[in-house]
């Protein structure tokens, strides 16, 4: 087995082990699928707070006078928008159409920018940085083996992480960060961000102060109940948002149009690919990418097929569970666009079963329903 394709361990391995974290390989690490159960972990973000350790996530650095021209130019959202301190959503589009990756991109300073990309990406997307880095000024640097990211999610976050830090964390709008002294380590970055939709904090922090955030972190929750959570409720809590995830509902052959991210899409600029982009957005798409809920009992999966109500196959399943929010089964797919309205019923096929289901709109889990 060549070194690439080595599973690899996140720095607090042993940790997660000793806690009765159930670890499973994804993306190339052995991760923690579960502690105390999908259901729990899930309801405890929602109602509560605990930490995810998503340090397998990737983290690339751009510097340079023609960072923000280089950037414009391989991710779709409008860089321009940024200042320092904010954060944008945005993805990196390819030459046919579909996603490299999407990821997250912070402005450090109008001459420097973090990248956070998938795991199961990193490769892919540092080569793609690379093969079209072309005559830009600057200076590509992946640390993605070099800093741990501990995810601090749910309605307690502020409350289990205020005494450790000397920045005011409360004052951090949604896609904002600050640089500042976190558990007396200086210069850790924590931003106002996550992927359950609860609210919280995700903390960039170099492994060599991981397990001393990490018990701390724990430490500043515990009066409050603070749980480890691991990838099983991260899947759910995503789910119940409709937020994509990359190799299920986005993929090399999907594009942002066709998936829901035209609000990442933004024309008044050129990109890889902006010119076919442009008109799929102008002119429609053929297929969509929508959410519906089960009406009959099941649980749909991924890769399930979509009937329309006379038999035919029209879509596939790229998402799906059963929501521990709602008590109710979930998913996202594709089908074609005429097919695509809020409230047609569409129909899950389930061991060769017909389950109905009804296109919803997102998200599926609203505060007030708790």
């Amino acid at each position: 087995m060549d070194a690439e394709n080595l599973i690899k361990k996140l720095p607090l391995d042993s940790i997660h082990r000793s806690i009765g974290g159930k670890m499973i390989p994804f993306a190339g690490y052995e991760m923690p699928i579960q502690y105390d159960g999908v259901t729990l972990e899930h309801l405890a973000v929602r109602t509560n707070v605990g930490v995810f350790d998503v340090s397998h996530m990737g983290e690339f650095y751009v510097k340079g006078p023609d960072a923000i021209d280089f950037l414009q130019f391989v991710t779709s959202n409008d860089v321009s928008k940024l200042a320092p301190g904010k954060i944008q959503y945005t993805c990196f589009p390819n030459t046919s159409g579909g996603i490299v990756d999407d990821l997250l991109l912070y402005c450090i300073d109008i001459e420097s920018y973090l990248l956070v990309v998938n795991a199961s990406n990193i490769s892919k997307d540092w080569s793609w940085l690379k093969r079209n880095k072309g005559s830009y000024n600057i200076q590509l640097m992946n640390s993605s083996d070099n800093i741990s990211l501990f995810a601090v999610q749910g309605p307690n976050a502020t409350k289990a992480l205020e005494t450790l830090t000397t920045m005011k964390l409360s004052d951090l709008s949604y896609y904002t960060f600050e640089v500042g002294e976190f558990c007396g380590v200086p210069e850790v970055l924590v931003s106002a961000t996550g992927y359950t939709g609860s609210g919280g904090y995700e903390i960039y922090v170099p492994n060599d102060f991981a397990e001393l955030i990490w018990k701390s972190i724990f430490e500043g929750g515990q009066t409050l109940g603070i749980k480890p959570i691991g990838l099983g409720a991260r899947d759910t809590l995503r789910l119940e948002m409709g937020y994509c995830l990359y190799g299920n509902d986005i993929d090399d052959s999907t594009s942002p149009i066709e998936a829901g991210l035209s609000w990442i899409t933004k024309f008044s600029k050129n990109f890889i690919n902006s010119n076919s982009l442009k008109v799929q957005k102008e002119y429609g798409v053929s297929k969509k990418l929508v959410a519906f809920q089960l009406v009959d009992r099941g649980v749909p999966r991924q890769g399930y097929k979509i009937s329309d109500n006379s038999g035919g196959e029209i879509g596939v399943v790229t998402s799906g569970t059963m929501s521990p929010s709602l008590g109710k089964a979930i998913g996202l797919g594709y089908v074609p666009y005429e097919k695509s309205k809020i409230g047609s019923d569409i129909f899950i096929i389930v061991r060769k079963k017909h389950l109905l289901a009804k296109i919803v709109s997102l998200p599926f889990w609203k505060e007030e329903k708790l």
